[in-house]
């Protein structure tokens, strides 16, 4: 059973890798990075030029007492959450990073929340 998570993780980090090729972010347009563990999401803004996280949210901080925090919902509120941050800072355009997982549930509701809150993917 090891080998298989261990097989999975590998393989994630292979697709990230060459994902991470192609896309950076700048201070202008910074890379909008998400993270899908069992139990939480969470979004990063990323400027690569510096390395520096702008803006950072997680359904953890989330107060949405009847969804999940691992749920699609909670990650389309996280989204939304993300899209706030980055109006804050008077950033309008991010580049979606979906850090080597499929553009499929949990991944594509943050992006799908984010736009909907106005920020252009």
């Amino acid at each position: 059973m090891a080998d298989n998570a261990k097989q999975r993780r590998e393989a994630r980090c292979k697709r990230k890798a060459r994902v991470r090729k192609k896309i950076t972010g700048t201070n202008l347009r910074p890379r909008l990075c998400v993270f899908r563990s069992l139990r939480f999401t969470t979004a990063q803004l990323i400027s690569d030029e510096g390395s520096v996280v702008l803006a950072a949210a997680s359904t953890r901080e989330l107060e949405s007492g009847e969804v999940g925090t691992g749920s699609v919902a909670s990650a389309k509120l996280l989204g939304s959450r993300i899209a706030e941050l980055a109006k804050e800072l008077k950033i309008e355009a991010v580049t979606f990073d979906r850090n080597g997982y499929l553009y499929h549930g949990r991944v594509a509701a943050v992006a799908q929340g984010a736009r909907e809150a106005g920020l252009q993917l």
